[in-house]
């Protein structure tokens, strides 16, 4: 499993000559919360436009870098298209508070987790009350339910089923970065 944070401010380069294609600044997911790719830092200031790679051309994802097969996969298009991402798109997942059916504020998101290879269907999110809560409690782990109808990914709230509260974990200190 992997944290969508340890992605960001990764160097995305290529295979086959090492070269640097950019950094990691963001991902973005289809209607589902999907994982669908990347989006990469952008050297314009008030871009319009945003350099990403399909997560279907990401060959290796590591601790360290991205790795790609050449520059023909990273793609520009416009901002406009990414319209569910990590902390850009016009739904953010970052910070959006997950809520349960009877009305319980569970947390908001603070980071994602997914398989990287297997699937890229989120399978769990970690969960903030903020930074002194997070200081005295920790931070809360929460898997996603294994039928994904039970869950509402909305464009403002992520709606969870009321037994959800009882599945909170805590996240270990050391799985915290970032």
């Amino acid at each position: 499993m992997i944290r969508l944070q340890q992605l960001i401010g990764l160097p995305v380069l290529t295979i086959n000559n090492g070269k640097k294609i950019g950094v990691v600044k963001d991902a973005w997911f289809d209607e589902h919360w999907k994982l669908k790719g990347l989006v990469l830092e952008y050297a314009k200031w008030f871009a319009v436009k945003v350099r990403t790679v399909q997560w279907s051309a990401v060959l290796t994802c590591g601790d360290d870098a991205v790795f790609i097969a050449d520059e023909s996969q990273v793609v520009t298009g416009k901002k406009q298209l990414l319209q569910r991402a990590y902390c850009m798109g016009v739904v953010q997942l970052k910070d959006m508070p997950v809520i349960t059916v009877t009305g319980s504020q569970l947390g908001r998101v603070s980071d994602v987790y997914f398989y990287p290879f297997q699937d890229t269907q989120i399978v769990g999110y970690e969960l903030t009350d903020g930074f002194v809560s997070d200081l005295i409690e920790g931070r809360k782990w929460l898997r996603t339910p294994s039928d994904l109808n039970e869950v509402l990914l909305g464009q403002d709230a992520i709606i969870v089923p009321a037994v959800s509260e009882s599945e909170l974990e805590p996240v270990a200190a050391s799985n915290v970065r970032g």
